[in-house]
């Protein structure tokens, strides 16, 4: 993926090959700058690339599209909107041709109580919590029924008590769901108790995937246990010591 900006050519990435299977959790890592967001951003069709082609369930990624939903950092609600309504437009942008007004009323309450929000629908984002308006951002973003769900540092902008309650309950929304997802995150502990796999990029220019590491930690996961366990503990190890070694390299 080539830029082309005043101080000249940029390339970001090089060589990006990954797939992702039907129902994972797959976490992209790596240090400010390696191109994380940009192979996101590609996912999502907001990107397009300069080499190579991206696919989604067999078709090809030509920009955005209902299929693959985003979960930014900033929650991008419409502030004169309650929380049903902000949750609504994505129903009604997707399905307002094949149900009807019932139908996806009945759909956005259904999301909104996935997330735990049933008792926030009629609020204004203004009167939630942080948290709170992140997880109106996951249930409009669920509630399109998307193939791929993806999450760009989602919980980054939330304290830390906050991120991991969220992080608990993104878990659990994923087990229900069944969706597929792609995260990218700066936190190491959270991209190994969220995952399945966890995709380590190297330093830009040029970044591309250093290693894939499974992460083989048995669902329902529980916080508390698996800091007590061995092979969290290993797991986490194994990023730490990839991100150090890289960054020790590149500098």
């Amino acid at each position: 993926m080539v830029f082309h900006t005043k101080q000249g050519r940029f390339e970001a990435l090089r060589n990006i090959n990954l797939q992702v299977k039907q129902g994972e959790f797959v976490s992209i890592i790596g240090h400010s700058g390696c191109g994380k967001s940009t192979v996101l951003n590609l996912i999502a069709g907001l990107l397009q690339p300069t080499d190579g082609l991206l696919f989604c369930a067999g078709r090809e990624i030509a920009g955005p599209g209902p299929e693959r939903a985003v979960v930014f950092q900033n929650h991008s609600l419409l502030p004169w909107l309650s929380c049903f309504e902000n949750v609504y437009l994505a129903v009604e942008r997707v399905f307002s041709a094949s149900e009807s007004k019932a139908q996806m009323r009945a759909r956005t309450s259904a999301v909104l109580e996935l997330v735990g929000l049933s008792h926030a629908a009629e609020k204004r984002p203004g009167e939630i919590s942080g948290g709170m308006k992140q997880r109106v951002g996951i249930a409009r973003a669920l509630a399109m029924e998307p193939k791929v769900l993806l999450l760009d540092e989602p919980f980054g902008a939330l304290d830390a008590l906050t991120r991991a309650h969220l992080q608990d309950e993104l878990m659990g929304i994923m087990a229900k769901s069944g969706c597929t997802a792609v995260m990218v995150t700066h936190d190491v502990d959270e991209a190994v108790l969220l995952s399945d796999r966890i995709v380590m990029m190297t330093n830009g220019p040029a970044a591309t995937i250093g290693e894939i590491l499974e992460v083989d930690l048995q669902r329902p996961r529980q916080r508390l246990a698996l800091a007590e366990d061995p092979h969290y503990n290993h797991l986490r190890s194994e990023v730490l010591k990839f991100l150090h070694e890289r960054h020790a390299k590149a500098a």
